[in-house]
């Protein structure tokens, strides 16, 4: 969700897009799809960092896509006042600061749920079938729609990969992206 994140506040017109990540291969796709800044730290160095990156400000939107605590808190951290988080990642957890010192005292909002996706799929869908947009750069392991499982075992390794279970190998329309390189932008689906 992160890298798609990245394209979408790109299309969206973003000048700066701060991505925290540390796979490598992960991070050179968000800089291919428009992150000015890449920050690998974690914890109160990777809201330093983001700090320092703002000239101490923090970041007027955040989104928290992983859905671990420890991701919430530096979104807390990162965010400046009158800011906003959002989370897509399904919390992993119960509890969280949004007291006045995390949330209410500096004015934060904190949003999230399942994407709305019918909200934006005439706007977003043209672009993807044009290639103006190819999201399926994200994937970097296709299997057939019987292994999905593996699938998911790969996804929570500690190997990072993002897979594609298709039910025809047909349709194949996704990309591996060995060394790390993004792929070329694709022309029409």
């Amino acid at each position: 969700m992160g890298l798609l994140a990245v394209l979408s506040a790109k299309q969206l017109g973003a000048e700066r897009i701060i991505l925290m990540g540390r796979h490598r291969t992960r991070t050179d796709l968000g800089r291919h799809f428009g992150a000015t800044d890449v920050v690998p730290e974690r914890g109160e160095e990777g809201v330093a960092k983001v700090r320092d990156l703002t000239g101490g400000h923090g970041t007027r939107a955040v989104l928290e896509s992983v859905g671990h605590l420890p991701a919430y808190e530096m979104a807390v951290g990162t965010v400046h006042p009158g800011g906003v988080i959002s989370r897509v990642g399904v919390p992993q957890y119960e509890n969280a600061p949004v007291g006045f010192g995390s949330l209410f005292g500096p004015n934060i909002t904190l949003t999230g749920g399942p994407a709305p996706v019918r909200a934006y799929i005439d706007r977003l869908l043209p672009a993807v079938l044009d290639g103006t947009v190819d999201p399926g750069h994200v994937f970097d392991r296709t299997l057939p729609l019987d292994q999905a499982p593996e699938g998911y075992r790969a996804r929570t390794a500690s190997t990072p990969c993002m897979c594609c279970s298709l039910p025809d190998q047909r349709h194949h329309r996704v990309r591996s992206t060995p060394g790390g390189e993004p792929p070329p932008p694709a022309g029409p689906l």
